[in-house]
């Protein structure tokens, strides 16, 4: 049997986890790619500047201009898309310095701009520092060069110290501004400070501002590489111009720095398409304070504070800081993981980014991009939608269970190990946890309509007692051990055992025990309530 010819730790390598699956995403639950909203991707919603012809760019005619160039290799100085990319990052420089074409290296995309950086600096075994959460791509391509990833805590960079760097003896330090998924953005100020630590320690800091246009961009630091051989700048054009599918970003570095890497970088990494789409975009009038990027930033901030404060309405939503195009929402208080909740809204049509790859967040988080007010809204209704959809899916598996365990001769009963317990009165049954004819829609048991933080009615059974109480339990449990279609056997006990209590006409008076214990709760209410 031959040997895989692959090194060791590539045979088995597990690639990064993106957003912006639309294709795949269609394919696997039936819908076309039109039907589809994609809050995964992390993109400008103002749409492209092709999209807005104030701005006078016009992507067929660049397609045109660009078409006979491709009967010869593209200039592999890309002289065009350098000069448009010092002049770009210039126009957000408040200091005296100046960039040129020499601090620049183009690239295809800003992933492939990491892959450059990290094979030219990164031997085997050589230790990178990747504060988590941050984006999947830094700790990708570090393992592809068989580097040691070492961990630590976002909040740790605030209090690092050179000598603490020194004693890693990390290559690289990468930083993402805004961080990606925390939307965290760290002032000018303290990133001055931590370049000079990882001068100090000879540690390159590696400042990924692929959202700092969409952000804040006087919080950038690209004019540093100036005098700095240890600060990397990577820049992407992907996300600030909405053009995911031309594969566009760029480093910035020390000249001496920019040359190697050019120098090492894949010829002709970009197509002649490429160059005049991207060198165009960046001599819009302006550059980053152009009259499109700071509608988009407007756009933005606006957008996403609705998000958050729509999102802060919804129990067991706790939404980030609202500073560029996405937000981190924290649904660890929710029974349903991100996995699943990931799932639901695929089948309803819209696309959210699990954070599951992201490190030491799991499956208890979600990001969601910031679009525009009618998608958000939609975003904001698709919601209820898929908690309904959750609702009654586990109902279901509720039931089941309750039945499974019925079967094998075990109680549920009390369930006083539960934190909600008692939900309702002392003593009562919680077999059923949650109602199996949820929702009733039936005032006469105490449930009834309220305001949802969502807006609009939810039903609610927080004063229905019907389920918990021992006799009617014990009732229904006799008619689902019958044989049939569950569906049925419900019908049945709705109508003969729910019914006839809402109705008033129980033998047992068990509604008359309902009242009362309504009564009793109104006195002196359980320390915790829940709505079935």
């Amino acid at each position: 049997m031959h040997q895989n010819p692959l090194k060791k730790h590539i045979q088995s390598f597990q690639g990064c986890l993106h957003g912006g699956l639309i294709k795949e995403s269609a394919e696997k639950y039936g819908l076309s790619e039109d039907e589809i909203l994609d809050f995964s991707a992390n993109l400008n919603p103002l749409k492209t500047p092709f999209d807005h012809p104030e701005y006078g760019l016009d992507f067929l005619k660049l397609a045109a201009e660009s078409y006979p160039e491709t009967y010869n290799y593209p200039d592999n100085r890309y002289l065009r898309f350098r000069e448009a990319a010092a002049s770009f990052l210039n126009s957000g420089i408040t200091s005296d310095i100046r960039l040129t074409e020499e601090n620049i290296i183009p690239g295809n995309g800003s992933t492939e701009i990491i892959r450059l950086f990290c094979q030219c600096v990164l031997n085997d075994g050589d230790k990178v520092i990747i504060p988590y959460p941050t984006f999947g791509e830094y700790e990708i391509q570090c393992r592809v060069q068989n580097a040691e990833i070492v961990y630590i805590p976002q909040e740790k960079i605030e209090t690092i110290t050179a000598e603490e760097l020194t004693q890693i003896g990390a290559k690289i330090l990468f930083i993402c501004n805004p961080n990606n998924p925390t939307a965290v953005l760290r002032k000018r100020e303290d990133l001055m400070l931590l370049a000079e630590k990882c001068k100090k320690s000879e540690t390159v800091l590696f400042m990924d501002e692929a959202f700092i246009e969409l952000s804040d961009p006087l919080q950038s630091v690209c004019d540093l590489v100036a005098d700095n051989k240890f600060i990397f700048i990577m820049r992407s054009l992907t996300k600030c111009f909405e053009i995911p599918g031309i594969r566009l970003g760029f480093g910035v570095a020390h000249p001496e720095i920019a040359g190697a890497l050019n120098a090492a970088r894949l010829s002709w990494n970009l197509s002649p398409l490429q160059e005049n789409v991207g060198a165009a975009l960046m001599e819009i009038d302006g550059g980053v304070n152009s009259d499109y990027l700071k509608k988009s930033r407007e756009l933005i901030l606006k957008e996403a504070n609705f998000l958050k404060e729509e999102l802060t309405k919804i129990w067991g939503f706790k939404p980030g800081v609202a500073t560029t195009n996405f937000l981190l929402v924290d649904i660890s208080e929710r029974t349903v993981k991100s996995t699943e909740l990931v799932e639901r809204f695929a089948k309803n049509g819209i696309l959210i980014r699990n954070c599951i790859s992201f490190h030491g967040l799991g499956e208890d988080y979600i990001r969601i991009a910031v679009r525009t007010r009618p998608e958000n809204e939609k975003f904001i209704k698709t919601i209820s939608i898929v908690f309904d959809e959750w609702a009654k899916d586990f109902a279901d598996s509720e039931l089941k269970s309750a039945l499974t365990t019925h079967k094998q001769g075990l109680q549920q009963n009390k369930r006083e190990t539960c934190e909600y317990y008692p939900c309702h009165f002392e003593g009562q049954d919680c077999t059923f946890c949650y109602c199996p004819f949820y929702p009733c829609k039936d005032e006469r048991g105490g449930g009834k309509y309220i305001q949802s933080s969502k807006g609009g009615q939810v039903w609610s059974c927080v004063d229905c007692y019907i389920p918990h109480i021992p006799s009617v339990v014990e009732s229904m449990m006799e008619g689902l051990m019958e044989e049939g279609e569950t569906e049925d056997i419900l019908k049945k006990e709705w109508d003969e055992i729910i019914l006839p209590i809402m109705e008033e006409k129980d033998a047992d008076h068990v509604l008359e025990l309902c009242r009362k214990i309504k009564e009793e709760n109104e006195k002196n209410p359980p320390k915790k309530g829940r709505v079935s």
